[in-house]
Parts: C-alpha cells; sequence; structure tokens
C-alpha cells in the first residue's frame, strides 16, 4: 500500500461517478457522491511508516487492527520511506496525519535546516520503543573499523538508517563507502560478496534477518560503546533469542538503540483534521492494553504512553496548539 491512491482517492472517485447513469445518482434514497466521500473520510487517520520488512509497519499494521472504529475512525497504514522522508511527507502529503520516526530525526532535519520551523509544525503522540542497530557483515569482516573505506550499504536516501549511520560513523571517524540499495536488494548483495556490510535499524527481531541460514558466514558486528555515541543512544545487545542463527547463545553482540516516536502533524485546535488526530490519540489510550497481547508485536510490550521525548513537544487534545506552517 502507498500514499498515491490515498492522495487521489478523491479523484478516482469523482471519475468513477462522473460515469454513472443520471439515474443512480438521482434516484430517492441514494446518497449523493459528495456525501459518500465526506462519510468516508469523516474518521481516516493515515499513518505512514516504514518498509515492509520492518518493525515500524507492522506497528502501524496494529494500530489499524485495534483501532479501526467503523465510521469514528479508520486507520489507513502506509508504506513510508524512512525517517527523514516520513516527516517531510507529514509535512507536505495529503492524507498523512500520524509519521513512525525515529527519536533523533527532527533534531537531524533541524541541524541541517531541511525544514525550517519543522519544529512548530510537528508534535509526538508517544515514545513507542527502542529500535536496534543491526550492523550484517560479511565473514572477513571482525570488527566495526574493518568497514573503513569499503562498500556499506545503508538503506534508500531520507531513511531512518541512512540518517542514522551517518551520525554513528561521523562519531567513529569512519568514512566507509556509503551504498543506498534498498534493504531486501543489499541482502542479497551482502550474500553475493559484493558489499562489506549493510546497516539496518529496527526493532528486534527484524523480519529481515529471519530466513538466513546458520552457517551463512554473515554475522552482526559490535559498536563500541563511546561517550560520544552514548549521549545520544542506548546501550543494548542482539541476542541468540531474537537470532539463532546468527547470535551463539553464549556471545550477545554489543550494539546501540534509538528510540521510535509516533509524531502528529500539528493542526489548529476546531480543524476536522485535529480532531480526527485527537480522536485518534483517545483511542489509542483507551485501548493500550490490547497491544499487549497476542497476536501483536512484542515491541508493544515496552511502550509507556507517558514517556517524555527530550527536544520534542506533546501533542494535546485539550489544548491549542501551534498553527501550522506547511500545508492549507
Amino acid at each position: 500500500m502507498c500514499a498515491v491512491p490515498i492522495i487521489r482517492r478523491g479523484l478516482m472517485l469523482s471519475a468513477a461517478t462522473a460515469l454513472l447513469p443520471r439515474a443512480a445518482t438521482a434516484q430517492p434514497g441514494i446518497p449523493a457522491p459528495a456525501s459518500m466521500t465526506a462519510r468516508a473520510n469523516a474518521g481516516t487517520v493515515g499513518v505512514i511508516a516504514g518498509g515492509v520488512d520492518g518493525t515500524y509497519i507492522r506497528i502501524a499494521a496494529d494500530l489499524a487492527a485495534v483501532l479501526d472504529d467503523g465510521d469514528r475512525l479508520r486507520v489507513l497504514p502506509i508504506i513510508g520511506r524512512g525517517s527523514v522522508q516520513n516527516i517531510s511527507d507529514l509535512l507536505f502529503v495529503r492524507g498523512i496525519d500520524i509519521a513512525i520516526v525515529q527519536s533523533d530525526a527532527l533534531a537531524f532535519v533541524r541541524r541541517r535546516r531541511l525544514f525550517p520551523g519543522v519544529s512548530q509544525a510537528i508534535q509526538y503522540v508517544a515514545k513507542l520503543y527502542d529500535e536496534e542497530v543491526h550492523i550484517l557483515a560479511g565473514p572477513d569482516v571482525t570488527r566495526i573499523e574493518d568497514l573503513a573505506d569499503r562498500p556499506v550499504n545503508v538503506d534508500v536516501p531520507g531513511s531512518g538508517t541512512a540518517m542514522t549511520a551517518s551520525l554513528l560513523f561521523e562519531a567513529l571517524n569512519m568514512a566507509p563507502k556509503v551504498l543506498n540499495d534498498p534493504q531486501d536488494v543489499a541482502l542479497e548483495r551482502l550474500r553475493l560478496g559484493e558489499i562489506a556490510a549493510l546497516v539496518y535499524i529496527a526493532g528486534k527481531p527484524a523480519r529481515l534477518f529471519s530466513s538466513l541460514p546458520a552457517g551463512s558466514g554473515m554475522h552482526f558486528v559490535s559498536l563500541p560503546m563511546t561517550a560520544a555515541l552514548l549521549d545520544t543512544y542506548l546501550p543494548t545487545q542482539l541476542g541468540h533469542a531474537q537470532y539463532p542463527a546468527l547470535v551463539q547463545a553464549d556471545a550477545p553482540v554489543d550494539t546501540l538503540a534509538v528510540g521510535a516516536v509516533m509524531a502528529a502533524y500539528a493542526w489548529p485546535p476546531g480543524t476536522e483534521r485535529f480532531r480526527k488526530v485527537a480522536t485518534f490519540v483517545e483511542a489509542l489510550s483507551t485501548r493500550f492494553e490490547h497491544f499487549l497481547r497476542p497476536p501483536r508485536h512484542p515491541k508493544w510490550r515496552e511502550v509507556n504512553l507517558e514517556a517524555q521525548v527530550p527536544g520534542w513537544v506533546r501533542f494535546n487534545p485539550a489544548q491549542p496548539g501551534p498553527p501550522p506552517r506547511w500545508r492549507p
């Protein structure tokens, strides 16, 4: 699923109804196309997430499964291209009200001055969970320093992985040859020995690695716990329980984690879009316990809806928010 059908849905409906016989639109008791369109969109909230192999899209699918409530609220999960692109889409693309992004994404776009005034246009609904840095390498790579001047894939431009990878390599004073293939393509290139490693930021266990057999020669590389990195990221490990084919039971791999955030566009209070986001936030709080049960993603059990996100402003459905800077 992608954003295009949502953006063009009104146009598609208008074109389709233009071909209907006059009797079909004029008969008593048949709703007018305009009222049908308004009703279909009244409770719809678009949530842009991540790629098909990542955790974000599974979280968005859980949101749809748990929160959909007929005409009052309908959640549409949308495949995204990463945290930086998700922020751009949240600012500019019609039909998107919520975005799942990495917690360091807002600071990144502010530092790069990609979207001036973005701090007033985006707020957070909740901190979700921590995502782990996965560096998967071939058999000839034993430590992170071995990747210097070698081809390393960091996902597509604008992705959260590409963003965080650039920050990590800068902090480690490393300069690999960065590639920007989609992760499934990169995994195949790593299998063939065409690249030295790939970087992937995702909540463990990441589905991308689920098909790798034991004895493939590929393995996760440890990240050093430097003071510069620990100022921004949290220390964690990748274990045998999550990746039995890649991690030995007695040898967990040290790595870092970055928080995932559910962000919302700061619609003016009193508008229809503000009301829909407020309804979404209320439903999330009211039905949160349903996310803690199977078959929902295990990462939900790490979520604390009251947790604060440094550097972000929380969306408050009961109080006025800043006026939008990007949308009409």
